[in-house]
């Protein structure tokens, strides 16, 4: 291999630049160009191909930085209509012409779905990510428990089969995916800050976290202490729920509740509302969740109860409602997601130089080696019908009559999180939050110098 390309795709997470670096870092070592396709796909389908030459002279460009979030080379929901046979020979011929002899896609189940057809034309690998935890399966048999239904409008609908009974954190196929520990922080430091003023003003709040219908961000929040966890793969009995916060609120005068975007009721009716979204993989945008927790809270819990223990107060009042929004895919990443997507990236790119095409990198753990790196065939993941789905987290990692992280759950959170913040982040804080020069310098956005270091097909030697 002389040159490969590399992406990124979906939306964006704070770990991406660190799997660019890991990967560079490899092609530097073996001498190899690396090519980076500005917006993800949709630098293949602009006839000029934009794109950035990240390792001149084999040496990573300055604005490379692994600890800076977010991704140099920019991030689009665009894929590849693998239906359209002109759009994909186009692809094709584009790759060819821009002489690579394999790429790396960083994302998602979606880019998982959106590389397949790429595979035909050269050696493509996917390097995971995304903070919602959702690439990857519980257990390798799981891809064969989903079954495919007719819908009136003509289209298909997917249902996962009830798993088998025997479970261990070790059979997991990608334990966690970089940008994850980032948001977790994130959303329970978010929690936390909520905490002092529920506590204050005698309210109960509610903080939607990200994650779609995957609950694993809102089961990391749990180190944020709330004192409800409220997963999309456990349908929330709502009377149960208002009976659980009255029993809290009457000790503490006070509740937190934190809820996947995704939750829904005890039907399995989504509880916020939804919109499609464009990606092969059938994400959807999902949105009002809490606000909706909120109405059938007081609806249940009534005024009476609230005129009672908040005299002078409207009822309304008493529940207030807060997203921690897309901080939690922002920013500097964590010590753990950083040095996890560097070695990933770098896996990856070991994997194209090995001669694999269409396969995983992985991140996995055991009790006796901790976390190490793996890959798997990217047919591991394809159902009999072509297509990838979002792992949801496994049952038994949560406790629907506490409503909180079982002893399981716990157990695959502590491997993460123990050590997931450095003292560097921490130092990092310290040190610029508060500069003074911030008060007079501008920002300077990386993208101004990126744009001066873009190349177009036309202009490729």
């Amino acid at each position: 291999m002389k040159r490969i390309g590399i992406l990124t795709a979906g939306g964006d997470t704070p770990a991406l630049n660190a799997t660019l670096y890991g990967a560079i870092t490899r092609a530097n070592a073996m001498r190899i160009e690396v090519y980076g396709l500005m917006r993800g796909f949709g630098s293949l389908m602009n006839e000029a191909v934009p794109h950035v030459h990240l390792n001149p002279l084999f040496q990573a460009i300055p604005e490379l930085e692994p600890t800076r979030g977010g991704t140099v080379i920019g991030a689009s929901r665009t894929y590849i209509d693998s239906t359209r046979k002109d759009q994909v020979d186009a692809v094709g011929n584009r790759l060819q012409q821009l002489g690579l002899d394999g790429l790396i896609c960083i994302g998602g189940d979606g880019t998982m779905n959106g590389l397949q057809p790429l595979a035909q034309f050269i050696p493509t690998v996917l390097a995971p990510k995304t903070i919602d935890n959702d690439l990857g399966l519980n257990y390798a048999e799981e891809v064969e428990e989903w079954e495919r239904e007719a819908t009136d409008g003509g289209g298909f609908r997917y249902i996962q089969r009830p798993g088998r009974g025997a479970f261990d954190i070790e059979q997991m196929i990608n334990y966690c995916t970089p940008g994850y520990a980032t948001a977790v922080f994130e959303a329970a430091h978010g929690i936390q800050q909520v905490r002092t003023t529920a506590e204050s003003h005698r309210r109960i709040a509610i903080v939607e976290v990200m994650g779609r219908h995957s609950g694993y961000i809102a089961l990391g929040a749990a180190y944020g202490q709330p004192d409800i966890v409220l997963v999309p793969e456990a349908g929330v009995e709502l009377n149960r729920l208002a009976a659980r916060v009255m029993e809290i609120y009457d000790v503490q005068k006070n509740v937190v509740i934190v809820c996947g975007e995704g939750v829904v009721d005890e039907n399995g009716n989504d509880l916020g509302s939804e919109l499609a979204s464009t990606d092969p993989a059938g994400n959807a945008v999902l949105t009002g969740a809490a606000e909706a927790l909120k109405t059938l809270l007081l609806e249940r819990i009534g005024e009476g109860y609230f005129n009672q223990v908040r005299r002078g107060a409207r009822p309304g009042s008493a529940v207030f409602t807060r997203k921690v929004g897309h901080t939690q895919r922002g920013g500097r990443p964590v010590l753990f997601d950083r040095h996890h997507a560097a070695g990933l990236g770098g896996q990856a790119f070991d994997m194209l130089v090995d001669g694999q095409s269409n396969a995983v990198s992985l991140l996995q753990w055991n009790r006796a080696r901790g976390f190490y790196l793996d890959s798997r065939p990217g047919s591991a993941f394809i159902d009999r019908w072509g297509h990838i789905h979002a792992r949801k987290m496994h049952p038994s990692f949560y406790d629907s009559e506490l409503m909180k992280p079982s002893a399981t759950g716990i157990e695959y959170l502590l491997p993460i999180f123990t050590s997931a913040v450095g003292a560097d982040d921490v130092e990092h804080i310290r040190q610029t939050v508060f500069d003074s020069a911030n008060l007079t310098r501008p920002y300077h956005s990386v993208n101004t110098d990126i744009d001066r270091r873009i190349r177009y097909l036309n202009e490729s030697g």
